[in-house]
């Protein structure tokens, strides 16, 4: 007589493991990644305050209006819920939270802290050998942050991804390692099959702008655009272009099953959908946040943004289709 296992949803936690006393790995994660939080929500209060600190005169972040101030308040707020995931992530309780309500936060960390682990190091290296325009003459011709805000904040935003990282894989091993033992599996069911032809299409697209504007193309670019391009811009570009490739074929890898190792197919999907997503929608919403016609965004732009927004969350309907036919398979 054949046994279906069938894996319950997470309505009850009795016999679920419980989370023990962070360990001194954990410890020194936990501190690493609440420090790293420090300098960016003590920036962002300042400004709230009125302070211009880090900001030249001549800049668009000192333009009048609403925009900015919610903008400031907004990722005050995210960067300070980092905090709150490392509570979550290592105390006894953190267990027990409801998993949309840990995992959809961790998504959204993921989806704008990986781009900027790739990029940054990237536009460093650029800059070191010479291929990258000279920052005092860049902040004179086109004024908006001093070079060491940049510095100093994505710095941070890369520990706050490593820690966060080494925090969250075992207590994801601990809860859910369930869901992703052994190979993926059959094949998913043929409408997920198309979500993620979609997420693949759809990657191919907003790859292909990415990539032509990180090799010094043009097309569909503003003016303003235009002008500030250099190889720095280009490593942000292609690595915008390489998450949504990566979004779009991990979502049918992992819609086609297979003898491949679950865990590697669904952390790779996990990370491509939440970069694009994430991202997409981030330079969405800041294409809408300028009031100077010189620096306003294309329409190649918009839909370019927009695409790379639709291929992140299509290949994050496909991550949930799976889990979701782990758990009951």
């Amino acid at each position: 007589m054949n046994t279906r296992v069938v894996h319950t949803d997470e309505t009850t936690y009795a016999g679920r493991p419980q989370a023990s006393g962070p360990g001194t790995g954990r410890r020194v994660l936990q501190a690493a990644a609440v420090a790293a939080t420090v300098p960016y929500l003590c920036l962002k209060g300042a400004w709230l305050a009125g302070s211009h600190i880090g900001i030249p005169d001549g800049s668009v972040l000192l333009e009048p209006g609403m925009f900015f101030k919610a903008a400031n308040a907004v990722t005050l707020a995210m960067d300070a819920a980092v905090i709150v995931l490392v509570l979550v992530l290592t105390r006894p309780w953190g267990i027990r939270v409801p998993s949309w309500l840990l995992t959809v936060p961790v998504f959204v960390a993921t989806g704008l802290l990986v781009p900027i682990v790739v990029a940054f190091p990237a536009q460093l290296l650029l800059g070191a050998v010479g291929l990258g325009p000279d920052a005092a003459a860049q902040a004179a011709k086109e004024p908006f942050l001093d070079p060491w805000v940049f510095n100093v904040v994505y710095t941070g935003f890369i520990v706050q991804a490593m820690a966060l990282a080494g925090l969250f894989v075992p207590y994801a091993r601990r809860r859910w390692g369930s869901l992703w033992q052994g190979v993926q599996g059959e094949r998913l069911p043929s409408p997920t099959g198309v979500v993620a032809g979609a997420a693949a299409l759809m990657a191919v697209a907003v790859a292909a702008m990415h990539l032509t504007w990180a090799f010094g193309g043009t097309a569909g670019l503003s003016a303003s655009q235009m002008a500030q391009f250099n190889p720095q811009t280009g490593a942000v570009f292609a690595t915008h272009g390489i998450c949504a490739l990566v979004a779009g074929a991990s979502a049918v890898n992992l819609a086609r099953g297979g003898a491949r190792q679950a865990r590697w197919a669904l952390a790779v999907a996990w990370t491509g959908s939440a970069a694009a997503a994430g991202w997409g929608l981030w330079l969405l919403i800041s294409a809408t946040g300028t009031t100077d016609p010189a620096k306003a965004v294309t329409t190649a732009m918009v839909l370019t943004y927009a695409g790379q927004m639709i291929t992140g969350l299509l290949g994050a309907a496909v991550v949930v289709r799976f889990l979701a036919s782990r758990r009951t398979g």
